[in-house]
């Protein structure tokens, strides 16, 4: 990763110049850290900064009626949190560490500044929070319309992408870093549910498990199952405004 983790990210969609990087990485100059389990924010808490994740993996939540919780979206580095908060005061999701993390925290006043410095910017921002608008579509349209299974799939697909994105020497192996209990959440089954879903795609030779790791064996057919939608896939870009 170079200077600024967001610059990244936002540099996979479209080449950023020199100015634009330079920008986005003063909303990186400060840290903070985070233990596994901690919470940055949490559900109703007064909105004042975002957040650019530099290290491990938050969650994004929502504590239902009935005291369960709904996992919205896994966060990695380079993602901006807190972006759905800006039109309120309070803060609509709670944002949990789900290992050991640092986030570069900065106020709304400096993300406004970048916008009206940099419109381009400003067009990378809105693209990019439509592809993760577009994939929890993807997750709520599983969470009503497809079973078990397709929805555990679809996580370990989506994990798996996610990381590939900060490490593009990951194939059909990598650390899946949930617990059954966090997959639970984010696709409305019991712990005890999810582990018999990986069992039988363990067992249909989908997927292979050890020591934390999970093995694509037939990835294609794991895409089938899981009705996967990659929303990195044909994107048109071509409207976006000129660099400054």
């Amino acid at each position: 990763m170079s200077g600024s983790y967001f610059a990244e990210r936002l540099g996979d969609l479209a080449p950023l110049s020199d100015a634009e990087k330079a920008a986005l990485a003063r909303l990186e100059e400060r840290e903070r850290t985070l233990r596994r389990g901690a919470s940055l924010r949490r559900e109703n808490d007064r909105v004042g900064e975002l957040f650019i994740v530099r290290k491990g993996m938050l969650m994004a939540s929502m504590l239902l009626d009935d005291g369960s919780r709904q996992i919205l979206r896994f966060l990695f580095p380079g993602d901006l949190i807190g972006l759905s908060g800006l039109a309120y005061r309070e803060s609509p999701e709670t944002i949990t560490a789900l290992s050991d993390c640092t986030v570069c925290p900065f106020d709304r006043a400096a993300f406004a500044e970048l916008l009206a410095a940099h419109p381009r910017l400003a067009a990378l921002v809105i693209v990019n929070s439509q592809i993760e608008r577009a994939a929890l579509t993807d997750r709520l349209a599983a969470l009503g319309r497809t079973s078990a299974r397709a929805r555990v799939a679809a996580v370990l697909i989506e994990m798996r992408n996610r990381l590939r994105m900060m490490d593009r020497s990951i194939t059909d192996a990598f650390v899946l870093g949930l617990t059954q209990e966090e997959i639970g959440d984010a696709t409305g089954l019991t712990a005890v549910h999810v582990n018999r879903m990986l069992r039988q795609l363990e067992e249909d030779g989908l997927i292979a498990r050890e020591g934390g790791r999970v093995h694509f064996r037939n990835e294609p057919a794991l895409a089938r199952e899981a009705n996967y939608v990659d929303r990195y896939e044909k994107l048109d870009l071509s409207w976006l405004p000129p660099a400054r």
